[in-house]
C-alpha cells in the first residue's frame, strides 16, 4: 500500500459484544431459513435465502417490517408476496450494511423470526389434476381453439404440470355442465374453464352451467387488468376457474394468480380476489417470455399512437344522384361530422381517403387538420380506399380506427373507448364497438394487420379478418346507436334529418 501511494488506511474494530457482518447475516438467515427455505453462510454481509422446492412465497408482511425496524444496519429484502419461485432461487436476502453490529441487535431480529409460524415461507407446488374446458361458437376458428390450449399446456408446465383431460363443447349450459361433470367423475381437483363468449354476469352460460351441475358460484370479477372477467366456484370438491379470452394470451394474467395459488394447495375466496388490485395492473407487465419478434412488435404497437382513416372515398351509387358525404347534417357536410369527431378523439393522425369529386370533399374538410390520401383507384372499391389510408399513415402508429365517412352519430367518446381497450399484451388487437349485442364501427385495427388488409380486393374490407383472428378479438360495449346507423340512402338521410 506505501509504495501504491496510500498515506493511511482505516481499519474497522469490532466492539465486545458485536458480530461481523458476515456471522449477523448468517445468523439472521439461519433463522429465516425455515418452511421450504435454505440459508447460505454469510459473505459480504448478505446471506441469501433459496427456495427449497418450486411454488410460491407466503410473506408475513408486518413480520419482516418489525424485523428491519431493530437496527438500521439489518435489512431483509423479499420477492413480492405469493411470487413464483422455482427450486434455488432466491426468495429473500438478508445484507448488514455495517462492517458489525451488536450481537443482541442481532438475536432480537432472530426471535421476531423464530416466532410461532415463519414470517417467509415457500409452499410447493402439489400434482393436481386438472381438467380444461374449452366452449366453441360458429366462426370460432379451430386453429384458435388449438392455440388456446398450446398456451394453457405452457402455463401449466411451468409449475411441472400438464391438462389431464380436456373437452371442447358447444356454448350451453347442458354442455358445459356436461363437460365439468365429468371432469369432476375423472377425479380432476382444479378445472380451467375457456369459454367462447366473455362472462358478464352470474347468469351468463358458465355460470348458470356450474350452478345447473351443482356447483356454487363464488366470486365474478377481481381488480386485475388483463383478468377482471375471472370466475371463481366450485363443484363438489373441484375448484372451478372460469377464464376470460384474454387467456389466450401468454402473456401473465390475473388468473395465473389464482391458478398458481390452487396448484400450491393455498385456500383462495372471494375476498381474496378482491385483495389483488393494488399491484394488479399486469398490462405493462412482461412476465411471461415471448417469442421476442413478436414481444417487439406488442411493445411498439404498446408505446406508439394510434391514427385514424376516414374513407371518403366512394361514389355514393346507394344515395342517388348526391355525393352523400357532403350532405348536409345539422348544419354541416356528413364527413366533415365524422372529421371532427376523429379529431376530437385521441387518435392523431386523421387520414382522410378522397377519390369521387376530391376537390369537393377537400373543400367541405378545407380548415381542419387532417392528412389527406389521393385513391384513383376509387372506383375498383373499398379496398383500394383502405391501401391508400394506410400508406398515407405515418410508420410509428401502433394501430388505426377506420371509419365510415357517412356515420356522423359516432362520438368522438366512442373513439377514445375503442383506445383504451387496445392492449396487445393482452390480447385486444381488434376492437369493435358493440350497441345492444350488435358490432358497429368504427374499427381499430393492429399494425399487425395492415398488410392483409392491403393485400383484400374489391368492393370489400377487412370484415373477414375479425373472424380469421377471434382471439384477438375486443367487443366495447357502447351506449351510442349511432355505431350502427350508416347514412347511405336517401330514406336513411331524411330519417336522421326528422330525428328518427
Amino acid at each position: 500500500l506505501k509504495v501504491a501511494g496510500m498515506e493511511a488506511v482505516t481499519v474497522a474494530r469490532l466492539e465486545d459484544g458485536d458480530l461481523s457482518e458476515n456471522d449477523a447475516a448468517a445468523r439472521i438467515a439461519e433463522a429465516l431459513g425455515r418452511s421450504g427455505l435454505a440459508a447460505s453462510s454469510g459473505n459480504t454481509g448478505r446471506a441469501n435465502l433459496r427456495a427449497g422446492a418450486a411454488g410460491l412465497v407466503e410473506i408475513d408482511a408486518e413480520r419482516i417490517h418489525r424485523m428491519n425496524a431493530v437496527d438500521e444496519a439489518i435489512t431483509i429484502a423479499t420477492v413480492p408476496p405469493f411470487d413464483a419461485v422455482t427450486e434455488g432461487q432466491v426468495a429473500a436476502t438478508v445484507k448488514v450494511i455495517t462492517f458489525g453490529v451488536p450481537a443482541d441487535r442481532v438475536e432480537a431480529c432472530a426471535a421476531i423470526a423464530l416466532e410461532d409460524g415463519a414470517p417467509i415461507r415457500i409452499a410447493p407446488f402439489g400434482r393436481p389434476r386438472i381438467g380444461f374446458v374449452q366452449t366453441t361458437l360458429p366462426g370460432l376458428k379451430p386453429t384458435v381453439i388449438d392455440k388456446a390450449s398450446e398456451t394453457m399446456a405452457a402455463r401449466l408446465a411451468e409449475m411441472g404440470l400438464e391438462v389431464a383431460i380436456e373437452r371442447r363443447c358447444g356454448h350451453a349450459e347442458d354442455e358445459v355442465g356436461s363437460a365439468l361433470r365429468d371432469l369432476a367423475d375423472a377425479g380432476c381437483e382444479i378445472a380451467l374453464v375457456l369459454g367462447a363468449s366473455a362472462i358478464v354476469d352470474r347468469r351468463d352460460t358458465v355460470p348458470q352451467a356450474i350452478a345447473a351441475a351443482g356447483g356454487a358460484i363464488e366470486h365474478l370479477g377481481m381488480p386485475v387488468d388483463p383478468g377482471h372477467l375471472t370466475l371463481l366456484a366450485r363443484l363438489g370438491g373441484m375448484r372451478v376457474l372460469g377464464i376470460p379470452g384474454s387467456a389466450r394470451s401468454p402473456r401473465l394474467h390475473g388468473f395465473d394468480w389464482i391458478l398458481q395459488r390452487l396448484v400450491a394447495g393455498i385456500e383462495v375466496t372471494g375476498a381474496d380476489l378482491t385483495r389483488l388490485g393494488v399491484g394488479g395492473l399486469l398490462k405493462e407487465i412482461h412476465g411471461r417470455p415471448m417469442p421476442r419478434e413478436q414481444e417487439r412488435e406488442d411493445m411498439e404497437e404498446t408505446e406508439a399512437r394510434i391514427g385514424a382513416i376516414v374513407l371518403a372515398a366512394g361514389q355514393s351509387r346507394r344515395m342517388g344522384r348526391i355525393n352523400k358525404l357532403l350532405a348536409e347534417v345539422d348544419g354541416a357536410p356528413m364527413v366533415v361530422h365524422v372529421a371532427r369527431t376523429l379529431l376530437a378523439s385521441r387518435a392523431s393522425p386523421v387520414v382522410v381517403v378522397l377519390g369521387h369529386q376530391p376537390d369537393r370533399v377537400r373543400a367541405a374538410l378545407a380548415g381542419l387538420d387532417v392528412i389527406f390520401a389521393d385513391n384513383p383507384d376509387y372506383a375498383s372499391g373499398l379496398s383500394s380506399s383502405l391501401r391508400a389510408g394506410i400508406a398515407a399513415l405515418p410508420d410509428d402508429i401502433a394501430g388505426a380506427v377506420v371509419a365510415l365517412g357517412d356515420m356522423p352519430r359516432v362520438t368522438a367518446a366512442d373513439v377514445d373507448a375503442l383506445i383504451d381497450a387496445f392492449d396487445p399484451h393482452a390480447g385486444r388487437t381488434i376492437c369493435v364497438p358493440v350497441h345492444d349485442g350488435k358490432r358497429g364501427n368504427p374499427v381499430l385495427w393492429a399494425r399487425r394487420y395492415f398488410a392483409d388488409m392491403a393485400g383484400v380486393s374489391g368492393d370489400v374490407g377487412a370484415r373477414h379478418l375479425i373472424g380469421e383472428n377471434a382471439d384477438q378479438v375486443c367487443e366495447v360495449a357502447r351506449d351510442n346507436p349511432g355505431i350502427l346507423i350508416d347514412l347511405d340512402t336517401p330514406e336513411a338521410l331524411a330519417a336522421h334529418r326528422a330525428g328518427e
